[in-house]
């Protein structure tokens, strides 16, 4: 989980990253109405029946264990004088993840992007724009930043794959062969790469992706650019230990499978984003 910040008319607002889905904080934008009360007003805007309808309509499209029953029991109670709402007990009762309310490090009450914005615009439909424009702002200033950390990885494997042919000519290749003969052992000596970190051959790729431009390493993640850039540096040593191609393989596939787990269980690779 990750956490930024941006600004709307003099009102900091937090954003949550969870499985990839942005959460933004309504504790913030209630803050914009009432500073010293928020979630007062987070309740209030629960109170509605349009609130709970469009609630329960999210949820059903996007929540398989939603629990539709206690959803219509809230409806149907909603606009009475007596009824009364939490985020708390609306995702306790209905199962809901399109909210979620809770104590800590992140704590306070989000709501996924479309829920945040349905409740800015019962807010102020002029605040509810400028909470769109800056929201925006921030994920193309996090876009610029992911394609850029994903270029430089793109430069550093490219630079490591001359350092890692370099150890193939001077190891590997037989003095008085042809240039076909040379491509060949290049090729052969980059798919143990592509094995080892993608578990197939160029080739295999490009035939399971016959539409695809480019090729397989245009189309990996960063993590996977990370990994690639370190297994092409130490495939240049094994070379030169005259480790046979085998046992390079494996090696280099059990390196590729601690490195994945640790860049995706550590979030080291997030962090740098």
């Amino acid at each position: 989980m990750s956490k930024a910040t941006f600004e709307v008319q003099g009102v900091t607002i937090a954003v949550l990253n969870r499985n990839n889905q942005d959460y933004i904080s309504l504790t913030d934008i209630a803050r914009y109405r009432n500073s010293q009360e928020p979630f007062a007003i987070i309740n209030n805007w629960m109170r509605s029946r349009s609130t709970i309808e469009f609630l329960g309509l999210w949820e059903k499209l996007c929540n398989p264990g939603f629990k539709p029953l206690e959803f219509e029991r809230f409806k149907n109670e909603a606009g009475t004088n007596y009824f009364v709402l939490s985020p708390q007990r609306w995702i306790e009762s209905t199962q809901a993840i399109g909210i979620t309310s809770k104590s800590g490090r992140y704590g306070g009450t989000y709501a996924h992007r479309d829920i945040a914005f349905e409740f800015a615009s019962w807010i102020s439909s002029e605040f509810k724009l400028y909470l769109i424009v800056e929201f925006q702002r921030l994920k193309d200033d996090e876009n610029e930043r992911l394609q850029l950390g994903w270029n430089l990885q793109r430069t550093l494997a490219k630079i490591n794959y001359r350092i890692h042919t370099d150890a193939i000519k001077e190891t590997l290749i037989p003095p008085s062969i042809t240039k076909a003969q040379t491509a060949l052992v290049y090729a052969n000596e980059a798919d143990l790469l592509n094995v080892a970190l993608f578990g197939q051959t160029a080739k295999q790729w490009r035939d399971a992706h016959p539409d695809a431009d480019g090729n397989i390493r245009d189309h990996a993640p960063l993590e996977q650019l990370v990994v690639l850039t370190n297994l092409e540096s130490l495939n240049s040593v094994l070379i030169r230990q005259g480790l046979p191609q085998p046992e390079r393989l494996l090696k280099l596939n059990e390196i590729a499978i601690t490195q994945m787990r640790t860049l995706l269980s550590a979030n080291n690779v997030k962090r740098l984003k």
